[in-house]
């Protein structure tokens, strides 16, 4: 990883140039920088995927935007339109996409190439530093909402106090559901931050909570650790005839029998990355005040303090890192 110049780039006829104003530094990011990603990465590549700003050109084809819009912007920076998938609107699950920060270059620079199907407004009063992280609120409300389907009075585990384990957790919390976000003792910073958001927070074994209420065990449960275990613990937590949404990602192999999802008939449904409705229902939350990102918002740094930022992401200091590239 390292500071590099880069020639600013031009529009296609379908495309953007995004003068970058605020970048968030993801998970998956810090997983390129110590080599543990699980994923194929366009290598040399410009990080960032979790970013807004102001329209700097539009291509010529472009309508509906010009120069000065606040605007965010999708991951999914090559799609097949002719795709199946595509045409149904779940252009994220189109396997020849490709996104930035890994794909193609991304947004830890000041301007940035974006296709203009990619582009969402900011709502008026809401800070572009907020705005950036809309992305990683679209990944909790695709895993919480959308595939996991949470209703009022729930009782629902969250596993991981990372960035998405916090927004998974303030999403069922928004839904209506009873949260407890566990995590180990290393993460007792993040754990305090999930407070904010009237979670339950427990260090260590959720049994006890998790059987409060009749014994049999939670409604549901969120995979968001970054290990392949933690959907074993998912398994014994959840009840008969629940469900667990894996929103985490883990590459190591199981290593144990998945016989108790048929034995209690478990729904296990898997959740990767967002879609265009999806983004403008998160935006109406950020902009109504509904959905507040700024508990998770650990500082801002320039974007030439990228290593200070990425270390204290990375040692659990705090949530979520946003870089400032102007």
């Amino acid at each position: 990883m390292e500071i590099r110049e880069f020639d600013r780039p031009e529009p296609g006829a379908e495309d953007i140039v995004l003068a970058v104003e605020a970048v968030g530094v993801c998970g998956s990011d810090l997983h390129q920088w110590t080599s543990t990603h699980s994923w194929k990465v366009n290598y040399p590549v410009v990080l960032g995927h979790e970013f807004g700003g102001r329209i700097a050109a539009v291509g010529s084809t472009v309508k509906g935007w010009k120069e000065g819009d606040r605007v965010v912007s999708e991951t999914a920076a090559v799609i097949d339109p002719d795709s199946p998938l595509s045409r149904e609107g779940l252009y994220n699950l189109d396997p020849t996409r490709r996104g930035f920060g890994y794909g193609v270059d991304g947004a830890m620079t000041k301007f940035v190439r974006v296709p203009a199907r990619c582009l969402h407004r900011v709502p008026d009063g809401l800070a572009m530093e907020q705005a950036a992280l809309t992305e990683p609120c679209c990944v909790a409300f695709n895993a919480v909402v959308n595939n996991a389907k949470v209703r009022p009075g729930d009782r629902v585990v969250v596993l991981g106090p990372g960035p998405i384990g916090i927004l998974c957790a303030a999403m069922a919390r928004l839904a209506g559901a009873q949260v407890a976000l566990v995590g180990l003792e290393r993460d007792k910073a993040r754990l305090e931050v999930a407070k904010a958001y009237g979670c339950e927070v427990i260090i260590g074994d959720a049994t006890a909570w998790a059987k409060a209420r009749d014994g049999l065990g939670v409604d549901g449960v969120i995979d968001a650790a970054g290990a392949s275990a933690a959907l074993r613990i998912a398994m014994e937590l959840v009840r008969p005839n629940g469900w667990i949404s894996k929103v985490g990602w883990g590459p190591q192999p199981l290593g144990f029998s998945l016989d108790p999802l048929v034995q209690k008939n478990i729904t296990l449904q898997g959740s990767f990355s967002h879609n265009w409705p999806v983004w403008e229902r998160v935006l109406a939350l950020l902009g109504s005040g509904q959905l507040d990102v700024r508990p998770i918002m650990g500082g801002i740094w320039a974007l030439e303090s990228w290593h200070e930022a990425f270390e204290k992401m990375h040692s659990g200091q705090i949530v979520k890192a946003v870089l400032r590239p102007a």
